[in-house]
């Protein structure tokens, strides 16, 4: 007979692993998802406030934008970091409303907290999640009003609705315009489709000035000078040529050696690489270019060539930024000088290099139906011109994805109330125990207006109760004023969003909820595949001593 007693306890894990499971792990899980959602739950709308986040360089960020706050922070812990993950798709999808994500994901996660607390299965609620997140999407298209790119002020009040509350809302109505007028020149048809690239809309910045010296240029502004002071400044009437090779002799690319004997052979040497330099300079000069914007390095003999034939130059030009020249003013970019004719070229009214701050940049101005432009934002310091840049980003991707989605919504909370009061009939029209985690998420949506009127300074119950009665009334769009403290018809005020921003929130903080609850083990190893020091060996240099 054997004795039970004396077996030893087997270990399938290596002795520094810790694991946790049942419900600690979700308990933990879910109180990290919420700590990150309380990090940035105090920047939503309006009257919310800005974080400033220092580095470990001490480089400074001061801004309310949700993705760049959670990127900042530089979080660990790997469920917060699922939840960092839904503010980079929203803003890769819309390019707005990612605190929304984040805020809607911590809040669905706290309310299952307390249905898990009432012995309900996890799985349980990941179903009743799941029929709410499709049902979500039903309601919210049907809610949805349709938007043309011919309604100019209805997308310039999506544009002043994104900036309200950044950096850039002291100056809201003019950098509206600038955006409306930016996508509607980069908006293309193909057939009944809108198809709007929004990289075709440059944003540079530059520190000078004040924000209202902001401008939306016709064309494009590189970050570049003339290579020759010899020059031109300015060169009206503009033919430009896109090389996409180096205006010098090219190196052999294996190692040669020249023997020269006789100086006089030297002489002729030097004078046959001048011969095949000017030769270049003659191929561009014949094809009647007067601009040259050349994305490898023009040689010094060269830009002395092209300075005496009265040429513009410059060099080193980003192959991004040549395509958006080739866009703008209608040029081929040419990989082969031998190529170059009068039909490669471009034209832009003119092209100049202007001082901006302490750099010289080149303008290229008054492109004819230019397919890409830019908007030069100004401002006092560079602080103020970073989060302007993210206020606009923001408003560039709201009109975008109105006018690609054709749908658009009013804010300021109305839709999330709206589908609390209809996701909590259809929660009624179930049966069993999905209906409690479909009104959890029913009851989840009202995170939105009530975080609003909190960073207001209302009393987010009272206000909660106003929304509820009016909503119940059929006024579908009455959301918060937080500068009055009222309830609004948020569509008669004029603040309004694209659909998208919603439906994305919506799946992708149902999703990442849905994938935290379905967790119930966390193993954590501490050995990174040998490559980590043993503990308490911490203080040497990750590859032993040197």
């Amino acid at each position: 007979m054997t004795n039970n007693n004396n077996l030893q306890p087997i270990f399938i894990l290596p002795e520094d692993s810790r694991r946790t499971s049942g419900k600690d792990a979700q308990r933990m899980n879910i109180t990290a998802a919420k700590l990150v959602a309380e990090s940035v739950r105090t920047t939503l709308g309006p009257k919310g406030m800005d974080k400033m986040i220092v580095d470990s360089m001490g480089d400074v960020t001061v801004t309310n934008d949700g993705v760049t706050i959670l990127e900042e922070m530089n979080i660990d812990h790997p469920s917060a970091k699922m939840i960092v993950e839904i503010a980079k798709t929203q803003e890769d999808e819309v390019g707005d409303g990612t605190t929304t994500a984040v805020v809607l994901a911590g809040e669905l996660l706290k309310k299952a907290e307390s249905l898990l607390d009432q012995e309900i299965h996890p799985t349980v609620i990941v179903k009743g999640y799941r029929l709410a997140a499709e049902k979500a999407q039903e309601i919210l298209n049907q809610m949805a009003v349709n938007v043309t790119d011919k309604d100019i002020s209805t997308l310039k009040k999506i544009a002043i609705t994104a900036m309200t509350g950044k950096g850039a809302e002291s100056r809201k109505e003019q950098l509206a315009e600038l955006t409306v007028k930016g996508i509607t020149r980069i908006t293309q048809k193909e057939g009944n489709k809108i198809v709007i690239n929004t990289d075709d809309l440059k944003i540079e910045k530059k520190v000078g000035g004040s924000v209202e010296d902001t401008e939306l240029i016709e064309g494009i502004v590189l970050d570049k000078e003339r290579v020759h002071s010899g020059m031109p400044r300015t060169v009206g009437n503009a033919k430009i040529a896109l090389l996409d090779m180096a205006l010098e002799i090219r190196n052999t690319e294996t190692d040669a050696k020249i023997s020269i004997t006789d100086p006089e052979k030297m002489q002729a040497f030097l004078d046959m690489e001048e011969s095949m330099i000017r030769k270049m300079v003659e191929k561009v000069v014949l094809s009647g270019a007067t601009v040259v914007f050349c994305q490898k390095g023009i040689d010094d003999m060269a830009q002395h060539f092209l300075a005496k034939k009265g040429i513009y130059a410059t060099r080193r030009v980003k192959k991004s930024d040549m395509e958006l020249l080739s866009k703008a003013t209608g040029a081929k970019i040419i990989s082969n000088l031998e190529d170059l004719s009068l039909n490669d070229l471009g034209k832009a009214g003119f092209v100049e290099e202007l001082k901006v701050g302490d750099e010289a940049m080149t303008y290229v101005r008054e492109c004819k139906n230019a397919k890409a432009v830019t908007i030069l934002i100004r401002g006092g310091t560079e602080h103020v011109v970073d989060e302007i840049k993210r206020a606009m980003e923001d408003a560039i991707g709201d009109v975008a994805a109105a006018l690609k989605n054709n749908k658009i919504v009013a804010g300021a909370g109305a839709p999330e109330m709206e589908l609390a009061k209809e996701l909590r009939k259809y929660a009624d029209s179930l049966s069993g125990r999905e209906q409690l985690a479909v009104q959890a998420f029913a009851e989840a949506m009202e995170v939105i207006p009530r975080t609003l009127a909190e960073n207001a300074g209302l009393d987010p119950i009272d206000v909660i109760a106003d929304l509820k009665s009016k909503h119940d009334n059929n006024e579908k769009w009455a959301g918060i004023n937080v500068f009055s403290g009222k309830v609004m018809n948020a569509w008669k005020e004029g603040v309004i969003e694209p659909l998208k921003i919603k439906t994305q929130a919506v799946s992708s903080a149902a999703e990442v909820a849905v994938m935290i609850l379905r967790i119930d083990d966390i193993i954590m190893s501490e050995k990174g595949g040998g490559s980590q020091m043993p503990p308490g060996m911490g203080g040497m240099p990750p590859g032993g001593m040197y």
